[in-house]
């Protein structure tokens, strides 16, 4: 049975002298452009979604008409 790393690493070396990438021209182009404004975008929107539903939102909780509240008690009053 043949060394699998040696065959492992033949492979990879083939595959990288097919690939024949030079560092100084690799860059995002367009495609990385459109997909980076796309989240911008999404981004934008989400967050203008989110303070419309927090401006929406009700703070102060009403008072239950049944429970007493602590200042209501007679020592609290003298």
């Amino acid at each position: 049975m043949p060394d699998m790393s040696a065959s492992v690493s033949l492979a990879a070396t083939d595959l990288v002298s097919l690939a024949d990438l030079d560092q100084n021209k690799v860059t995002p182009g367009v495609l990385g452009f459109i997909v980076f404004a796309v989240m911008a975008v999404a981004v934008w929107g989400l967050m203008k979604s989110m303070s419309k539903h927090m401006r929406k939102v009700d703070f102060k909780e009403p008072a239950d008409p049944g429970t007493d509240h602590p200042a209501d008690t007679p020592a609290q009053r003298s």
